[in-house]
């Protein structure tokens, strides 16, 4: 009975032992899968950007140069090129934008006459 219970220990040891170097195994491997996955993935992203890049220049050729202007014009007619004059054109446009009156006479809203307007809060 004693050598059969050793036998079957032994035995036993040898799955637990081959079992744990299957593990093992499977962990590397999936390791190493994971590892070229990620390559793969960073190669893939590079590719996307440098063909998403490609498409902007040709886009860019495709409608040639195109200037941003940045010159407005005063009362006069006159360009201001000056970062100076542009605001200080800019600044008397506010004022005169937002420091008007109020409407003296009624505010006609479609076929009705308004005295007041009326504003949700």
């Amino acid at each position: 009975m004693q050598i059969c219970s050793r036998r079957n220990e032994e035995s036993e040891r040898k799955v637990i032992d081959r079992r744990e170097k299957e593990k093992q195994e499977y962990h590397h491997k999936r390791e190493g899968a994971h590892k070229i996955i990620r390559n793969k993935k960073k190669i893939y992203m590079k590719n996307v950007i440098n063909t998403r890049k490609m498409y902007q220049t040709v886009n860019q050729f495709k409608k040639g140069y195109q200037h941003k202007f940045s010159i407005i014009r005063n009362k006069k007619v006159e360009l201001a090129v000056n970062t100076k004059e542009r605001a200080e054109m800019w600044k008397e446009y506010f004022d005169k934008l937002l420091n008007t009156e109020e409407p003296r006479g009624l505010i006609k809203k479609g076929n009705k006459e308004v005295s007041e307007v009326e504003v949700e809060v």
